[in-house]
């Protein structure tokens, strides 16, 4: 099964290459690496000053991602029927694009003795990143038949594992050579700068190729803001009758607490619970980058085969014992073979999510305002999935038992993915029954 227009589509594609850059280097690797050496060297251990508030450095790490998604969340309704209704979702994608790079490029002059400036133009980053999202997903619909959505999707997000491997390792390489006589600090912060300029420049093939979206409608009766609360009221009203998308997003919302939150603070768990080395702490992640690839395209294979709710089942499934195993995980081996298995399904859950959710939808004009509900959705889960895995770290001063709360997160995702895989039985047998 050949895919059509595929100069398009891998222009989409691009766009995955050039922003999982910001996911891999700066939420996973060694921006957090980098906050948590910096301001432990500061500080002279955990607690930190913040604007004169005194927290805990990992803490304040999840609760700046938390604060970013939540701005997010409140604002991608107005801002995607913007979009849908004007037709300018390239222009919103090409201004997050060009945020988020700009902010990462500044990331570079993030120092020790500047733990504001660093950690505001890091949610600025995170901002750059996730308002994208919106406006790139949106476009799947658009450029992909129901029958490729799955290919399309994994290819997207392939891309995206690829793309941010290389720059890792020529960030890797950088730390390790630090050429040009330069220290190590000064090595992560070129890497950073880098982030941006890949972002920014890979970016412009995705632009380049991407159609223009046509407004989904004609005139504006009302201002923008009432605008983008009817647009969303009225995808709301849509999604309340057809029970398995109904169904299928309170899933999403509760598995998505546990997912996006393990990815973003997996990292930090391995530095300060088992006392890895940066260096294998590195190399961990761009094993798990590399298994992602085969994880997104095997799911898709798998989707194809036996229905997506099904694999969606499975790889829930099997992120739960990946929570179960890291509340347990004492050794450096031992989290290698979780990160293995991490990889599998990261890939997996996040592509086939976002194919099933483009399936289920109507056929509409409305794309944008349809994926901004579904990316509001995922955000403020991420929002809750964050603030409660720093509030328990918080509380308690051990992040193993943050980690019991993710277990209960995808446990209730589970029971709503059998409860869509029924109801979409159900009616099935009923339409073959009366036809």
């Amino acid at each position: 099964m050949s895919l059509p227009n595929k100069k398009v589509i891998n222009g989409w594609a691009m766009y995955d290459w050039a922003n999982s850059v910001y996911n891999l280097v700066i939420t996973t690797t060694f921006f957090p690496i980098y906050f948590i050496g910096v301001t432990e060297k500061k500080f002279g251990g955990d607690i930190v000053s913040f604007f004169g508030y005194s927290i805990k450095n990992s803490v304040l790490f999840d609760y700046a991602l938390a604060f970013a998604y939540l701005l997010i969340a409140l604002s991608l309704p107005i801002l995607s029927s913007i979009a849908d209704t004007r037709g300018n979702k390239k222009n919103f994608l090409r201004f997050f694009c060009y945020v988020g790079a700009i902010s990462c490029g500044a990331l570079c002059y993030f120092t020790e003795d500047n733990l504001e400036y660093g950690t505001i133009f890091f949610i600025l980053a995170t901002i750059g990143y996730c308002g994208g999202l919106v406006f790139y997903n949106s476009y799947l619909p658009e450029i992909a038949p129901v029958e490729y959505r799955d290919r399309v999707s994994a290819r997207g997000y392939s891309f995206g594992y690829i793309g941010s491997v290389i720059l890792q390792l020529i960030g890797f390489a950088i730390v390790l050579i630090k050429p040009f006589g330069i220290d190590e600090p000064m090595a992560v912060q070129v890497t950073f700068f880098l982030v941006g300029l890949w972002w920014l420049g890979f970016a412009q093939i995705t632009f380049k190729r991407l159609p223009k979206s046509q407004p989904a409608v004609e005139q504006h009766s009302k201002n923008v803001f009432t605008e983008g609360f009817i647009e969303l009221k009225k995808v709301y009203a849509q999604v309340r009758v057809m029970p398995v998308l109904k169904r299928y997003l309170r899933a999403f919302f509760f598995y998505s607490m546990g997912v996006q939150t393990v990815m973003m603070v997996a990292t930090i768990f391995a530095s300060k619970e088992l006392k890895m080395e940066s260096s294998n702490l590195i190399a961990c992640v761009v094993l798990i980058q590399l298994v992602a690839i085969l994880g997104a395209w095997g799911m898709a294979r798998l989707s194809e085969r036996h229905g997506n709710f099904k694999i969606l089942i499975l790889t829930v499934l099997l992120w739960i014992g990946v929570c179960i195993c890291a509340y347990f995980v004492q050794t450096e081996m031992q989290f290698y073979f979780l990160a293995v298995l991490v990889g599998l399904v990261m890939g997996g859950i996040q592509s086939l999510s976002r194919s099933t959710y483009a399936k289920l939808i109507p056929e509409t004009k409305d794309t944008t305002s349809f994926f901004s509900y579904y990316d509001v959705t995922e955000k403020f889960a991420i929002v809750i999935g964050l603030f409660s895995f720093g509030w328990i770290d918080h509380i308690s001063g051990n992040m193993r038992n943050s980690v019991l709360v993710l277990i209960g997160f995808f446990t209730i995702g589970l029971i709503w993915l059998f409860s869509a895989l029924d109801k979409q039985r159900r009616l099935a047998k009923h339409e073959a029954t009366h036809n």
